[in-house]
C-alpha cells in the first residue's frame, strides 16, 4: 500500500512539477499532519532520473514550508492567545503558563524554532508557540528556513541515492532521525551552558 502511495505521489509530482511540491510541503508544514518524506523522497528519486533539479526541489520545499509555517504563525498570532486565555483551563494551560512561554520564546525562540523544525511530530507545531509569543518575524523566518532546509535536503538526498527501495529508506530515515535528535540534544546543552556563562 505504501509503495502504491509513493508511486502515486511520484506520478503526481511529475505531473504538477515544482508547484506540486510547494502545495504539498505547505500542507505538511501547516496544522494538517502529512509526512514530508512522502513528497521529497519521490522528488529526489525523480532528480536522480534527470526529471527534476535538486536545487529547484529544495527551493520549492522551502517556499512550501514557509507558507505552511506562516499560516500556523499568523493563526496563533491572531487567535492563539485569545483562545488559550478563554479555553486554556480545559487543556490545563493557565495564563501564567502562557506568560512564561512568551518570555521563554522572547529569549530562546531562535534555538527552539530551529531545533523544532528538525524533530518529527514537532515540526508543524513549533510555529504555534512562536506566533502566540509574537516572535520576531525575521528571526522566525530565518530559523524556520534553516531547520526546514536541512530536513528537506536529507529527504531529497535519500530519494536521490536510494530511489524506491522502501525498506532502505525506512531504515536510513530512522537512523538519521536518531542521529539528528542526539545532535540537537548536544546543541541545546551547549546553548544553555553558553547562556548560563553569559548570564
Amino acid at each position: 500500500m505504501l509503495h502504491e502511495l509513493a508511486q502515486d505521489l511520484v506520478n503526481l509530482i511529475f505531473d504538477w512539477g515544482y508547484v506540486g511540491i510547494v502545495i504539498m510541503m505547505a500542507i505538511e508544514s501547516s496544522f494538517i499532519p502529512f509526512p514530508s518524506e512522502l513528497v521529497l523522497v519521490p522528488a529526489g528519486y525523480l532528480a536522480s532520473q534527470g526529471s527534476m533539479s535538486i536545487l529547484a526541489i529544495m527551493g520549492s520545499a522551502l517556499v512550501g514550508s514557509l507558507i505552511g509555517a506562516f499560516i500556523n504563525y499568523y493563526l496563533a498570532l491572531t487567535l492563539g492567545r485569545k483562545f488559550l486565555i478563554k479555553f486554556g483551563k480545559y487543556f490545563f494551560i493557565k495564563e501564567e503558563t502562557l506568560i512564561k512561554m512568551e518570555n521563554y520564546f522572547e529569549k530562546h525562540g531562535h534555538i527552539s524554532t530551529f531545533t523544532g523544525r528538525l524533530i518529527p511530530g514537532i515540526r508543524q507545531l513549533i510555529s504555534i508557540p512562536a506566533g502566540i509569543a509574537k516572535m520576531d518575524l525575521v528571526q522566525f523566518s530565518l530559523y524556520t528556513t534553516l531547520g526546514a532546509g536541512i530536513w528537506a535536503l536529507v529527504l531529497t538526498l535519500l530519494g536521490y541515492f536510494i530511489g524506491t527501495n522502501e525498506a532502505l529508506i525506512h531504515q536510513y530515515l530512522k537512523e538519521i532521525t536518531i542521529v539528528v535528535v542526539v545532535l540537537l540534544v548536544i546543541l541545546v546543552a551547549v546553548y544553555y551552558r553558553y547562556q548560563k556563562r553569559k548570564a
